[in-house]
């Protein structure tokens, strides 16, 4: 599996807009078939003049990923550059799971 993160600064000016965008934007992200989840979590920084958040979208594989910068990832880069323009800074990480572990409260 890989986690494909992007990672936004958001000018505190916007970030109510961006907000509202970004959950219609998750959904026609993982409509491309390409991924099998996304979690939309806030970086918990101290910044007096933008927000960060952290977006995970869970591919299945790698070839998957591959297929979704192929296909669907400038179209919708796109979009929020038209938007948002320099309000917005985004950098892109993947990242491979070697393991996972989970606690099983019963």
């Amino acid at each position: 599996m890989i986690i494909y993160n992007v990672t936004l600064n958001i000018d505190k000016s916007i970030t109510k807009d961006w907000l509202v965008w970004i959950k219609e934007h998750i959904p026609q992200v993982l409509a491309t078939g390409k991924f099998t989840e996304a979690k939309l979590t806030k970086v918990l920084v101290e910044d007096d003049e933008a927000d960060t958040y952290s977006i995970q979208y869970r591919a299945t594989s790698r070839e998957a990923l591959d297929s979704y910068y192929a296909e669907h990832a400038e179209r919708l880069k796109k979009e929020g550059l038209m938007r948002f323009a320099d309000k917005v800074l985004a950098f892109r990480t993947e990242l491979e799971i070697v393991d996972e572990y989970a606690v099983n409260f019963k």
